[in-house]
């Protein structure tokens, strides 16, 4: 999934990051309720995980405006503030989901799993077919004409965006921002070089090419 955290602990922030990078979310940490809009409007995410008290806006009012601007986008709210009338209030302003701090990171990634059922193009489940290649989202397995690809974290995450867009040419910008994340401080050699280390084991030993260069565009999977 790709997810905006946006939270102002300089420690809890870098750690929920750390924590969902390794389950193969890529994750925007951003810790400015105004910076946080930016970052919504600039990007398509999966999730937003936003705390309650921040600089700049407030998770609350973050939720508000994300769904005055007609965002769909599913809303988890993490704070201290457990009395029943602020869960009251972060609901009815558009927080799909409520955590409690402190809270069990294997809570944390429960509740994920449970809003990511409500997202179609969803990175934690589901199985993607495209010609003779088979993505699972929910084991991270690649099979390309039932042979077990063994790929690297940035290169299943290439794959997977890849595939959810089977068809569609996606430019260097693109997939920097969604397999990356905003923040990374990369350039677009550093996708040609992912691009061709993962072709190599997708495309390289069989007859059928299914990466595609697009010159002067960018790439796609063929369907």
């Amino acid at each position: 999934m790709r997810i905006l955290l946006v939270e102002d602990d300089i420690r809890l922030g870098p750690l929920v990051e750390y924590k969902l990078a390794k389950q193969l979310h890529s994750v925007d940490w951003v810790t400015d309720g105004g910076m946080a809009l930016d970052y919504m409007e600039a990007a398509r995410y999966d999730l937003f995980i936003l705390d309650w008290m921040l600089p700049g806006k407030t998770g609350l009012e973050l939720c508000q405006e994300a769904r005055s601007r007609n965002l769909h986008t599913p809303i988890l709210m993490l704070t201290a503030r457990d009395a029943v009338p602020d869960r009251v209030s972060g609901l009815l302003s558009g927080a799909d989901d409520y955590l409690v701090k402190p809270f069990a990171f294997e809570e944390l990634l429960a509740r994920i799993q449970v809003l990511a059922r409500r997202i179609e193009t969803d990175w934690t489940s589901g199985i993607y077919r495209i010609s003779d290649l088979v993505v699972n989202m929910q084991t991270f397995e690649v099979l390309r004409q039932d042979i077990p690809v063994t790929l690297t974290r940035r290169e299943f995450q290439l794959l997977a965006y890849l595939v959810m867009n089977a068809g569609q040419v996606l430019s260097r910008q693109q997939i920097m921002d969604q397999v990356w994340g905003l923040s990374a401080d990369i350039t677009p050699n550093a996708v040609d070089a992912t691009v061709k280390l993962l072709r190599k084991k997708i495309d390289g030993p069989y007859e059928s090419k299914l990466i595609q260069s697009i010159r002067g565009f960018g790439f796609r999977l063929i369907k």
